[in-house]
């Protein structure tokens, strides 16, 4: 058993009710297809439990749910707190829309929250260190105007994305090398190629190895989170496209018109949409609708591979999170940085 997200490395903490599965403060279940996700409490997504150790869980989870007073109900969706802490979010037959909402939307938007305490921490910082500097008469007018491109120079030196490549060395990835990730359609079914190539970083990824790696990509690209406008919108791509295998199909198929000689990219009616050639792939040059739609269907589709077979690949991933957990990386970000987004972080 597993303790650690998947996809950002923190503990995902325990619990003391439910006997088969301590682990996680926040517990979604379904009872009819035999799922259950531990919640993670920073970054907010769901983490998919492995399969030998669910049924027990997803049965004390049902009994506890209907023991424990009612938070809040949807028809399709309830939400209750034990007297201990623990939540539990039970899942019946939702619609798309109903269930991203309460899967995606606490996500995006402490994501948005965070970035914008981020901004403010950073702004803050910059503008103490110019002010201080203009007391003491130290600070010349130049590099006073060059305050934004200090903020600019912190925020890009921040590891967004740890990968492990395949000699197990792991990968730090920033803002500006996530700006080079691509998706692209390897030309079968159901199969991707991510690339990113910057400077003296030249990196492939194909099959599912590629799923993988486009998920842990996309929440760096996505940072930024969305409000519930942006959320409902993303869910709306996903239904047009009428599954999250063909949202993905769709987004990786950009195609060079061999007549006119352009780049063109599907969008939502159905029409294709000309493109700069050089902006090809580029994941973080979609619509943030698109972005979010994208990580709804890469979460969906990893979870997908994993039901049908690729328990062992889902493992690996638990295994991955709890190695690269283990390791102390301290982020470039001015002293106090981290204590001040800590103490904002629910605020």
């Amino acid at each position: 058993m597993y303790s650690t997200c998947m996809f950002c490395h923190h503990p995902l903490g325990e619990n003391q009710i439910v006997e088969h599965f301590p682990v996680g403060r926040r517990l979604a279940f379904d009872s009819a297809k035999g799922r259950l996700w531990v919640v993670c409490r920073k970054c907010e997504r769901w983490n998919l439990s492995p399969i030998e150790e669910r049924w027990e869980a997803i049965e004390d989870c049902e009994i506890l749910f209907h023991s424990t007073r009612m938070r809040a109900s949807s028809e399709n969706i309830g939400m209750a707190r034990h007297l201990e802490g623990t939540e539990l979010v039970r899942i019946g037959v939702p619609l798309r829309p109903e269930f991203a909402a309460w899967r995606y939307g606490d996500q995006f938007g402490r994501r948005r929250k965070k970035a914008v305490l981020y901004g403010v921490g950073v702004g803050a910082v910059v503008g103490t260190v110019a002010i201080a500097g203009v007391a003491t008469g130290v600070l010349s007018g130049a590099l006073l105007g060059q305050s934004g491109n200090f903020v600019n120079i912190i925020r890009n030196s921040r590891t967004l994305v740890r990968l492990k490549d395949e000699n197990g060395k792991v990968l730090k990835l920033k803002a500006p090398d996530l700006e080079k990730a691509k998706l692209l359609s390897a030309g079968e079914d159901d199969e991707w190629v991510v690339e990113i190539k910057r400077g003296k970083l030249d990196k492939r990824w194909e099959g599912a190895e590629a799923v993988k790696v486009a998920n842990r990509l996309i929440t760096g690209i996505n940072r930024g989170g969305a409000g519930k406008g942006v959320v409902q919108d993303a869910v709306r791509e996903i239904e047009d496209a009428g599954h999250p295998i063909e949202f993905i199909r769709r987004i990786s198929l950009e195609r060079k018109d061999e007549a006119d000689n352009i780049w063109t990219r599907p969008v939502g009616d159905g029409s294709w949409k000309p493109i700069k050639e050089k902006h090809y792939g580029l994941v973080h040059r979609l619509p943030r609708p698109s972005r979010l739609a994208l990580e709804m269907a890469l979460h969906e589709e990893q979870e997908r591979r994993a039901l049908q077979g690729e328990l062992k690949a889902l493992e690996a991933v638990w295994k991955q999170a709890e190695e690269i957990a283990e390791i102390s990386d301290n982020l470039l970000l001015p002293e106090g940085a981290d204590d001040f987004l800590e103490e904002h972080r629910d605020t």
